[in-house]
């Protein structure tokens, strides 16, 4: 059977992002320098689990030639259930996740309206700080099948990320807002039509 490859991308809805590092990759177990981040996807969200379970199926037939023409018994997929995999962390409650990784640099963009031609125009974003495991995104995914070393299943490859929506910090990090709101700070002339942080 023959696999349109486009049957293996997937844009996911609104999810949040974790574990980020899209900037400036990031070595992994296998010492290997990758771009990556953990997305986090809604229970409530059936259409983009639908996308990711059709795109994962397709992955894993294009895969049968790798793994001597039959699905393994151990296959390993990408996507993982919060409630059972990770109970004490309250960010993964009610949701799935994956880990997306890539060679490159993903985009990384934000909407900034529509054009002429009624279509969502982008603007890139250059600042790390912008995009931080906490804040919320849709992210453009490809799944394909791998082996390695005796271990066989279907990856998530990370296409692109736009942001969406600013959320809380994960991983404990406060706002330097909260943290210095009442301290005291000397011979400092703020003014508010200045104020970078807000």
């Amino acid at each position: 059977m023959t696999i349109d490859n486009t049957a293996t991308k997937v844009i996911t809805g609104k999810a949040r992002l974790s574990y980020v590092h899209i900037f400036a990759p990031q070595q992994n177990d296998q010492g290997q320098d990758k771009y990556s981040t953990a997305i986090l996807i809604p229970k409530s969200d059936k259409e983009t689990l639908r996308k990711i379970k059709a795109a994962v199926d397709a992955a894993v037939e294009l895969g049968k030639s790798k793994w001597g023409g039959k699905i393994p018994a151990n296959l390993k997929k990408p996507l993982r259930d919060g409630d059972e995999e990770r109970p004490d962390d309250e960010a993964y409650a009610g949701h799935y996740f994956l880990n997306a990784s890539s060679n490159n640099k993903p985009g990384i963009a934000k909407p900034i309206g529509k054009g002429a031609d009624g279509k969502t125009k982008f603007q890139e974003i250059t600042d790390s700080t912008e995009v931080y495991s906490g804040c919320f995104a849709k992210v453009s995914l490809n799944f394909y099948p791998y082996d390695a070393k005796g271990n066989r299943g279907v990856a998530a490859g990370l296409n692109n990320i736009v942001k969406v929506q600013d959320g809380d910090f994960l991983g404990g990090r406060s706002n330097v807002n909260d943290d210095f709101a009442n301290e005291e700070f000397d011979d400092i002339d703020v003014d508010d039509d200045e104020d970078f942080l807000s």
